[in-house]
């Protein structure tokens, strides 16, 4: 599989495998494995998490899996997130929804980070929201503190506009990785008001979360996603796709940003998807008229 540099010393697999819903699947830890097996077989080997996710399960079951055979630990690079703060059974101290971005939170979180996912090193960092109270020494301070320590190797943000991301960098001597950003043919939020070109400009790749717009092109009968359902049928056929989804990963794929999709599935089908869309491409006409008809109307 077709890898993307970030670093000189990072490169991620360019389907990236997320477990924001893995508490959901109800897996065994031997199921799990096997899935992460699946996965590295078939030349994915980024996995992308968050403290949160699962309401701060998902990284333990993660880990667990991963203690059956701590061996691919080295095969793989592990993302993961902080920042958000919510209630939980499982975090009984919260008593609020809100972000946290001070430094001893950081530095927490990537240690229960660290812990629950059975590893003594993250390969990636994320701030997961732009946080309206950052204080950007403080999380300077503690990612200089985390790679200085070996802990983190490299870091990012998620969601960041181009003037946070800009705020952030500034009090880092050295680049962020990426920009983890919602990106889809159905929403087109941040390719519109210019994050992708800012990721473009900076020469940073894009990580996409929502490639399928959570399936409500599939089901939604709203006008934007019939109209778009349409479309997508009609390239799906042109270019012997096996289905809808691998005709939305093709358009992220087939964008020269170098645009990495996060599938969240379980299910191997659904990864294999993802991997087949790696072998279409679009024409230009192709890309664009799934563009206008996402927009609901040609380009100027």
């Amino acid at each position: 599989m077709e890898r993307i540099k970030l670093a000189e010393d990072l490169s991620f697999s360019r389907i990236i495998h997320g477990l924001w819903r893995l508490s959901e699947w109800k897996q065994s830890e031997k199921e799990t494995l096997a899935l992460i097996e699946y996965c590295l077989e078939n030349g994915i080997t980024t996995f992308d998490h968050a403290d949160i996710y699962g309401s701060y399960t998902c990284e333990e079951l993660f880990g667990n899996a991963l203690a059956l055979k701590p061996g691919l630990r080295e095969r793989m690079q592990l993302v993961t997130k902080c920042g958000i703060v919510l209630q939980s059974p499982n975090r009984p101290e919260h008593k609020s929804h809100h972000y946290n971005t001070r430094k001893d939170h950081i530095l927490r979180s990537v240690e229960k980070s660290l812990q629950n996912l059975r590893t003594d090193y993250i390969d990636l960092l994320l701030i997961h929201r732009p946080d309206p109270y950052m204080d950007p020494e403080q999380v300077a301070e503690a990612f200089h503190e985390l790679k200085q320590s070996g802990k983190v190797r490299h870091f990012g943000v998620s969601n960041f506009k181009d003037h946070q991301f800009d705020l952030l960098e500034s009090y880092l001597d050295f680049p962020l990785a990426t920009n983890q950003i919602e990106l889809s043919a159905y929403n087109l939020e941040n390719i519109e008001d210019g994050t992708l070109n800012v990721c473009m400009k900076k020469r940073i790749p894009p990580m996409a979360w929502s490639p399928l717009a959570g399936g409500e092109v599939f089901s939604s009968n709203n006008e934007k996603a019939v109209r778009l359902r349409d479309t997508l049928t009609k390239v799906q056929e042109e270019i012997g796709a096996n289905g809808l989804d691998e005709v939305l990963y093709a358009w992220l794929l087939n964008h020269p940003a170098k645009i990495m999709p996060i599938v969240g599935s379980g299910k191997e089908k659904r990864i294999e998807s993802a991997i087949h869309a790696l072998g279409h491409k679009l024409t230009l006409d192709q890309w664009f008229e799934i563009l206008h008809s996402s927009m609901g109307h040609e380009v100027p």
